[in-house]
């Protein structure tokens, strides 16, 4: 990864949003929806207190996570979607 998150941010590569529904319909792009789980591929070294503590993350690289529809920074490497987002819009872990 060639993206390094400063602070209490972290990178997430979104997982695929759904090709079919259950039923076997298949879904042009126009109906998808955005994904809000992802795995993270990058963390930040933690959040920084007024007298310059910093307070670990509860996340680490490999967690699956679910975060906030809206949430976040998308951007592009190598051809590869990812989302930069604050520890404080990951919804909960996965698994």
């Amino acid at each position: 990864m060639k993206v390094k998150p400063l602070g209490d941010r972290v990178v997430i590569e979104p997982s695929e949003s759904q090709q079919k529904t259950k039923g076997g319909i298949l879904l042009p792009d126009t109906a998808k929806e955005k994904p809000q789980e992802g795995k993270i591929v990058a963390v930040g070294t933690g959040k920084k207190t007024d007298d310059g503590k910093t307070i670990a993350l509860n996340v680490k690289v490999g967690d699956l996570v679910l975060y906030g529809k809206y949430s976040g920074t998308e951007i592009t490497v190598d051809g590869k979607e990812y989302l930069i987002v604050k520890e404080e819009d990951i919804l909960a872990i996965i698994g």
